[in-house]
Order: C-alpha cells, then sequence, then structure tokens
C-alpha cells in the first residue's frame, strides 16, 4: 500500500485542530496539527520523522504568528521547498499579499469549506510533484521522473546504489549527510557489511560525474556533501 502523504496544520484553536484531523483523513492524507509555531518546528527537526508534502499556516497565532514561521521556513534548507498554505479570518488584502511575498504557495480564508480545502491542497500538491522529480545542484541534474542523471550537459550511466547515494546527496545539499543515514538510507536498516562501501561507492561516483561545478565532499568523521 502506498504511503499516505504527510499534511501539517498549525492553528491555536482545538476546533480548527479537530476539523483538519477529520478532513485530511478522509480525504487520503496523513494529518498531524500543532498548536504552535514551536511544537511544528520541534517536528520538523526530528530526524526521525520524515518531511511534510505540505504545510497548512494560521496565521494569526499565539505567539509567534504565521508570517515569521512561514520566513524561518523559507530559511530553512529542509523546508525551504515545502509547499505551504495560509489559512486566515483575514479578508485584507494586504495579509494575503504579505504571505505571497514571504513565500506562501497559496491563501485561503476561514471559514473555508471542506471541498475548497482539499482542492486547494490536491493543487499544490500537483503542482510541486512535477518540480519534485528534478533536482538541481550547479551542473549535476538528476530527472527522477525518468530516472536520468546528467553532469556538466553530459548523460551520466550510474548503478542503482550510485543513483540513490547521488540523489540523497542532492536532496539534502548544501547540508552534511553523516555517514549512518546513509547507509539506513541507500543500503537499507538492516545492512551488516563493511562501510568501506560507502566510500568505494563515493569513488565511482565522482569518477562518472567528472569535472563539475558541484563536487562530493567527505567531512571526516562525519559524512558527506555535495556543494
Amino acid at each position: 500500500m502506498a504511503e499516505k502523504q504527510l499534511i501539517y496544520a498549525v492553528d491555536d484553536e482545538d476546533g480548527i485542530r479537530d476539523l483538519y484531523s477529520c478532513v485530511l483523513e478522509s480525504a487520503g492524507f496523513e494529518p498531524v496539527c500543532f498548536a504552535d509555531g514551536d511544537s511544528l518546528f520541534d517536528a520538523l527537526s526530528d530526524k526521525e520523522k520524515r518531511l511534510p508534502s505540505l504545510i497548512l499556516l494560521d496565521i494569526m497565532l499565539a505567539g509567534t504568528d504565521g508570517f515569521e514561521i512561514l520566513a524561518k521556513l523559507r530559511r530553512t534548507s529542509s523546508t525551504k521547498n515545502i509547499p505551504v498554505i495560509m489559512v486566515s479570518a483575514k479578508g485584507e488584502e494586504i495579509s494575503k499579499v504579505k504571505g505571497l511575498n514571504l513565500g506562501a504557495d497559496d491563501y485561503i480564508s476561514k471559514p473555508f469549506g471542506v471541498l475548497e480545502l482539499i482542492a486547494r491542497i490536491n493543487a499544490n500538491l500537483r503542482r510541486t510533484s512535477s518540480a519534485d522529480n528534478l533536482l538541481v545542484c550547479e551542473d549535476i541534474e538528476l530527472d527522477d521522473g525518468r530516472h536520468e542523471v546528467r553532469a556538466n550537459g553530459r548523460e551520466v550511466t550510474l548503478t542503482l546504489k550510485e543513483y540513490e547515494l547521488l540523489k540523497l546527496l542532492m536532496k539534502r545539499s548544501p547540508d552534511i549527510v553523516p555517514r549512518g543515514e546513509i547507509l539506513s538510507t541507500v543500503w537499507g536498516d538492516d545492512y551488516i557489511g563493511e562501510t568501506r562501501t560507502l566510500d568505494i561507492h563515493i569513488g565511482t561516483l565522482r569518477k562518472k560525474l567528472g569535472e563539475t561545478k558541484a563536487q562530493i565532499s567527505t567531512v571526516r568523521g562525519v559524512g558527506y556533501i555535495l556543494k
């Protein structure tokens, strides 16, 4: 069975969070709701949890408001590309414009209809799904839809493990990816082989990519980084 798309929703009203949970689950999503920005960022920083496919973010929150939360999401490398729909009882155009200028993908006003909410979510997920297939880091391109890699304009043929390794490094760029995370993601949590396997694959991947602006660098004692 395919994994449900994870949707985070932030609202300080109990009734709205209950509504999100019910509606999103009925629509086939996996909803997780938060009352404030602190709990949202705690979840986003947990490396054991997968990132959401989309975030519903209320503007009028106790403490840090939605605009500040959105700005922080867009400043953070791991969350900067997650679609965000701003939600607010405010109907003024200025709030909508401010949210969009800060990087929001869409805006919906309270009270909203359930069907409209689901339609907005699906529309934003469709828009981002095609873009998510293409990863670009300087002159390295990985088209996950076609399973193709190009480096400095030329097509590169990779093994499955090399491909998955490059994809992980590109998704996390410019962050360092720890060795343990690479091994569990590319080789599986139950991998018990030699860790030198990773070093060998990194070496062959570097050779196949050749002279490119983006390079895979070793961070001794930690892992690897592509930048």
